[in-house]
């Protein structure tokens, strides 16, 4: 179908002509052949939104429907690779255009279909097969292969499977449908990036995803499957907090996506994951890892899909069986391109002006997030972790894409830029921060972890919520006024802050924290406490506590390696438990 434009401003092009067209068909927009997408449909005339510079198109150009949704090829070839936000490789496209600068009108294929890969048959001929049924794998990388599935809507007999190197597009398996029809099966498929891909059904969270980031992991964790927003002002440390979840997340699958940042923030991780190990593996991040950039210099209609095009993706891999975390940065700039193209649609608009439906669009996408039962012979499941930043105007989290978002994450990390300035990093506000999945995960820890976990959580948290109520006090009457409880409260929870919950993004221990060791070092505070409140409970002044030699050991605990860890905090217990023996029985300090 072809049609005419009648109207171009910025990224929206009005053609008429369209009769037929259907929404979201993809088009391809004047003489250059630009990549659109059909947002609306008023008789003949086609509203398209343009995912490239439409600078020196005109009325008259031709408006050509190739009839499909916007849509992602998902096969071989994906990870390690570095994507626009409509899955054009910016490696084949920096090729084609003979640049650095991406030209327009470059249609360059997502996966590459010169290189061939080794497909590994795990079926026999003959065998009974249906939807999401595994038929075979080829070896990625060192971390992940990709299971090539039974499509969707398939099911039949294996009449045919091969074993050797292929191209995506070469017949790797032949499925005999129950009607007797014959169905080639390559590595390769497409699916539209707007509509969700199936499951068998959701099942709840019950399982965290680790981090690595204490904080997080101890007081404000996420399920495997969970959603999580990072809201905070300009330097907080957003960014810097979603690199660390990519790359010490205990997810299998990392598709990140820069949605709107700044380009050098999207080389800092194109230059720093190759370089990285993962600390299970030993192997390169990179060999687990989608990027998918969409930079503020790129257009602004890109960014809206380029947020369906990681989470497609993510689904994809989910479907194989693995866990997947998919990292978002930042949704305020989907948002803005939300709110732009609704204004030049000239839709009615709600809050801030951005457009009425702003949150069921934020609901949708963090909806696709969670654990399921994926397709497929018995019962296998996996998951998606959805962790979007946000970017609110002067850190007013009261503005409409934060409150949106609040309504369907059920973990909120509240970035502070009072810690920031502090150089508490990360700057986590934990008297503002929650997780709805605290309650929902103490079953998972009592059987992974221990019982203990959840009492010394817990009271660690209210030693810090105790001190922001004494530090009310202070101000008005001074720190001599507090009793002796009350003084090592603020002692406790100054360890807590700066031992424990302060972590260093750049020094190569401190960067990751395994849980076996966060619980070492909170529980070894927690000793401290414990100590030290019946020393004063049997008349010990808190200036004695306070002038101990065996606090320095908690400053010192972070940069313990983790194969050394079960001798430090064996022998800190011991210090700990012989200090105060010695004090109390009166025979020094």
């Amino acid at each position: 179908m072809e049609g005419k434009i009648i109207k171009v401003t910025g990224p929206l092009v009005v053609a008429g002509g369209m009769k037929g067209a259907r929404m979201y068909d993809m088009v391809k927009v004047g003489d250059m052949g630009l990549i659109g997408e059909i947002i609306e449909l008023k008789e003949d005339a086609a509203y398209v939104q343009v995912y490239e510079d439409t600078s020196g198109i005109g009325p008259g150009e031709a408006v050509v429907s190739t009839g499909e949704p916007l849509s992602v090829e998902l096969g071989p070839g994906m990870i390690g690779r570095f994507f626009d936000g409509i899955q054009r490789p910016l490696e084949g496209i920096s090729k084609a255009s003979g640049s650095a600068f991406i030209a327009r009108g470059i249609n360059v294929r997502a996966l590459d279909d010169t290189i061939k890969w080794k497909f590994h048959p795990l079926v026999e001929e003959g065998e009974a097969v249906e939807t999401g049924d595994l038929l075979g794998e080829v070896k990625e990388t060192d971390l992940i292969s990709t299971r090539i599935l039974v499509p969707h809507g398939v099911k039949g007999i294996v009449k045919e499977i091969r074993s050797g190197e292929f191209t995506i597009d070469e017949v790797v398996a032949i499925i005999q449908d129950e009607q007797g029809n014959e169905i080639s099966i390559t590595m390769v498929q497409k699916w539209p990036v707007r509509i969700p891909r199936p499951v068998k059904k959701k099942l709840p969270p019950k399982e965290q995803m680790y981090t690595g980031q204490r904080i997080i992991d101890t007081f404000f964790p996420i399920s495997r499957g969970g959603t999580a927003a990072i809201p905070g002002p300009f330097g907080s440390g957003k960014t810097v907090t979603q690199h660390q979840l990519a790359k010490w997340s205990d997810a299998e699958v990392i598709v990140y996506i820069g949605c709107g940042e700044r380009g050098n923030e999207m080389t800092d991780v194109l230059m720093e994951f190759p370089h990285l190990i993962d600390p299970k593996s030993g192997k390169p991040l990179m060999h687990r890892t989608v990027l998918i950039a969409n930079t503020s210099n790129m257009p602004v209609a890109a960014r809206e899909a380029s947020i369906y095009t990681g989470i497609t993706i993510a689904e994809y891999y989910r479907d194989m069986g693995y866990n997947v975390a998919l990292m978002a940065d930042s949704t305020s700039r989907w948002a803005e391109a939300l709110r732009e193209i609704s204004g030049r649609l000239e839709e009615m608009p709600g809050e801030e002006g951005y457009p009425a439906y702003l949150g069921s669009r934020v609901a949708s996408f963090y909806e696709r997030a969670g654990m399921v039962e994926i397709f497929g012979s018995g019962e296998k499941k996996a998951s998606i972790s959805v962790i979007g930043a946000v970017s609110p105007p002067g850190g007013d989290f009261s503005e409409p894409v934060t409150q949106n978002t609040l309504r369907v994450v059920k973990v909120f990390w509240a970035l502070d830029s009072n810690l920031a300035y502090q150089r508490h990093f990360p700057a986590i506000n934990w008297l503002v921060s929650y997780s709805l999945y605290n309650s929902s995960l103490v079953d998972f820890w009592r059987s992974t972890i221990g019982e203990e976990w959840v009492e010394i959580k817990t009271e660690g948290m209210k030693i810090l919520e105790e001190e922001a109520e004494l530090k009310e006090i202070v101000r008005l009457v001074g720190f001599d006024s507090l009793t002796r409880e009350q003084k090592l409260i603020m002692l406790v929870a100054k360890i807590i802050r700066e031992d424990f919950l302060h972590q260093n993004a750049t020094h190569e221990i401190d960067t990751y924290t395994s849980i076996q060791k966060q619980v070492m070092m909170l529980k070894s505070i927690i000793e401290f406490y414990r100590e030290a409140h019946e020393a004063i409970e049997k008349g010990i002044s808190y200036e004695k506590i306070e002038e101990l030699k065996v606090r320095e050991k908690f400053a010192t605990m972070k940069y313990v390696k983790e194969n050394e860890k079960e001798n430090f905090f064996k022998e800190l217990s011991e210090e700990i438990r012989k200090t105060f023996s010695i004090l109390i029985s009166g025979e020094g300090n």
